[in-house]
């Protein structure tokens, strides 16, 4: 593509989202250029419908910068069909499907974790709030840079009952992180990334949540280095793959899937499951709450619409596997707890 037929990915450094779709699109090797959200040069792109981080402009067939996408999971899918060379989604119709899944994972469970440390525990709200500020307005003054702390901090709060961090929640988020790292570092040790030899929508979708979880805040960090150091180096390599040669030959081989590699599926069936589930249902019937049991404890939050959308999803993109397809993936699945998921979900494919 030629310089002036590129990318803009607009967002900041210090977004989750931003990092997974910043990183993807350097792995595969797009011509884009990196915008901060609200500089001049963001300010002079088209507008997005969302207030979103990150968003995408891309160029129409003349080359002007018209096409505005948001949401990190359809931007990389837009991508993988705009740009078809060095695909970051399997080919793989079940493989795929995998894929997104652990993304979902990560985006929308991995995320309650970061949310969870940053705006529950002091130390790691502190250091937030006190930078986040800068990170769209560098040049303000430091005393309106500690009133724009103040704010930020407030506001964020504030979304802990939607996202789902309280006191019933907590212990339950704060377990599964530790079990994540557990999890993620036996398999890591086995190959390099979560569905082979080479990174998929998945990895770079927890990777954004642990660029939070890993280096920047502090006591989910040290449970990292306490549990697993290696996820430091992981994260860390994630930010620029673009000298990784990859081929198709380099994803994991379904018919023989690791021990590793299903302890991850498990751990998402643990708590991912039935969360989207209990949810999926609150928001159909108009609950108030959430309220169900997850790994034997209780759960208690408000309703997120946006997660029974994913939900949503998911079991569209199964439905329109082909059966052998759903065949396989459901033998992946079958006792690790994902299988809730896409029950009768088949009957429609």
């Amino acid at each position: 593509m030629p310089e002036d037929r590129d990318f803009r990915v607009v967002g900041v450094g210090a977004s989750p989202y931003t990092r997974k779709l910043r990183a993807a699109a350097r792995f595969r090797r797009l011509p884009f250029r990196f915008v901060v959200a609200g500089s001049k040069e963001a300010n002079a792109l088209p507008a997005r419908s969302l207030p979103l981080f990150p968003y995408l402009v891309a160029p129409d067939a003349d080359g002007a910068l018209t096409e505005v996408q948001a949401d990190s999971t359809p931007i990389l899918t837009f991508l993988d069909e705009a740009c078809p060379q060095r695909l970051l989604r399997p080919a793989d119709a079940a493989l795929r499907l995998l894929d997104l899944l652990i993304e979902d994972y990560g985006d929308e469970w991995l995320s309650k974790c970061m949310f969870h440390y940053r705006w529950s525990c002091a130390p790691d709200t502190e250091r937030a709030s006190a930078y986040l500020p800068y990170t769209t307005a560098m040049q303000i003054a430091p005393d309106l840079g500690a009133q724009a702390a103040a704010g930020f901090a407030a506001r964020q709060i504030s979304r802990i009952g939607v996202v789902g961090s309280n006191a019933v929640t907590g212990p339950v988020i704060e377990a599964s992180w530790r079990r994540f790292l557990e999890v993620f570092d036996a398999h890591i040790q086995n190959q390099p990334f979560l569905l082979g030899r080479r990174p998929g929508a998945g990895d770079f979708a927890c990777y954004g949540q642990m660029t939070m979880l890993v280096i920047t805040d502090p006591t989910p960090a040290a449970v990292a280095f306490d549990v697993s150091p290696r996820a430091y180096a992981w994260t860390e390599r994630c930010e620029d793959l673009s000298g990784l040669d990859v081929s198709e030959d380099d994803w994991i081989d379904l018919e023989e899937p690791s021990g590793t590699f299903r302890a991850l599926l498990t751990e998402i069936g643990r708590v991912y499951a039935p969360f989207m589930l209990a949810n999926a249902d609150a928001v159909a019937r108009g609950a108030e709450q959430v309220i169900c049991e997850i790994d034997g404890q209780p759960w208690r939050q408000d309703p997120f619409v946006y997660q029974a959308k994913c939900l949503r999803w998911l079991r569209e993109a199964y439905s329109a596997l082909t059966p052998a397809d759903q065949g396989r993936v459901d033998a992946i699945l079958a006792g690790t707890g994902c299988e809730a998921l896409f029950e009768g979900a088949r009957a429609t494919g």
